[in-house]
């Protein structure tokens, strides 16, 4: 499926019963590591998902433009092709803003949101010029090439934040989030590579910090849960609250001991709470 900019979009159908769910995954991952999630919430929902642009089997810009716009045209675009009406959507990090920034641009086009630890912040300056910014610096020194898939497997479980993912959910990022290097570029003897570029995913971080998505949560009609992690080292109880406070009848849920990687390293508990959300069929009556 091409977006209207000409971008390829890989859509999953990951199965279940139940209400439309549409999931989307955070910079740097793939749809593959919300499977667990999915097969979580396969009793309650038929649950959906995409590659965003740059991540995972989706193409990238060729112009190398990896403004946060482009996520909400992404999510749009999967929204028409799998022909959903008014769906329940998940989104954990990046993908929560992306969401948000699609319903901004289409109001009326989700029936609510759980967001886990979306990326949402006031645009304001940063002590630090954008292109070198903390988390772009450190995915331009992320390794990108592992002689297999069983190495990268064993190099992410013993160190953080990967060790404390789930290991079917690390399965699915070695499995799904990497790529075999064509023999001619393996002069190194490393066979696999990711999918998502270090050079692009500091790129998704130069554009995230003005992504826009804050200064519009008032327009923002439908119900969302804004989640954290209590251990979470990027977007807390301070910022879910200060998020919610501009979306009306919203709600804040806290994950005891988890990091902002929460989705991927419990995925079950994630999804007992996601059953229960504020506008998702089943769950609490709105605010």
């Amino acid at each position: 499926m091409s977006t209207p900019d000409g971008i390829e979009l890989a859509l999953y159908d990951f199965g279940g019963t139940g209400d439309d769910l549409l999931l989307v995954h955070a910079t740097g991952f793939c749809a593959g590591v919300l499977l667990p999630l999915a097969h979580a919430l396969g009793d309650h929902f038929h649950c959906l998902a995409l590659d965003l642009r740059g991540h995972g089997r989706s193409g990238r810009p060729p112009d190398g433009d990896f403004a946060w716009s482009g996520f909400a045209t992404d999510v749009l675009t999967a929204v028409d092709a799998f022909g959903l009406v008014r769906p329940v959507a998940f989104g954990h990090s990046c993908g929560g803003a992306a969401l948000l920034l699609a319903e901004q641009r289409r109001p009326g086009t989700f029936r609510s949101f759980y967001l886990f630890e979306p990326v949402v912040v006031p645009d304001q300056p940063l002590p630090f010029p954008l292109e070198e910014n903390p988390l772009s610096n450190g995915a331009r020194r992320r390794r990108e090439r592992f002689p297999s898939a069983e190495d990268a497997f064993v190099n992410f479980s013993s160190k953080p934040p990967f060790a404390g993912i789930d290991p079917a959910v690390l399965l699915r990022y070695v499995e799904d989030g990497f790529e075999i290097v064509p023999s001619a570029e393996g002069g190194d003897g490393d066979t696999i590579r990711l999918r998502c570029r270090r050079n692009d995913e500091a790129e998704v971080y130069v554009h995230g910090f003005g992504n826009g998505s804050f200064e519009h949560l008032h327009e923002v009609g439908c119900p969302v849960t804004f989640a954290y992690g209590t251990r979470t080292d990027a977007f807390g109880a301070e910022a879910m609250g200060a998020d919610a406070d501009r979306v009306p009848g919203s709600t804040v849920e806290a994950f005891d001991g988890l990091g902002h990687f929460g989705p991927l390293e419990r995925p079950d508990e994630v999804a007992g709470k996601v059953r229960g959300a504020p506008g998702f069929p089943g769950g609490t009556p709105r605010p």
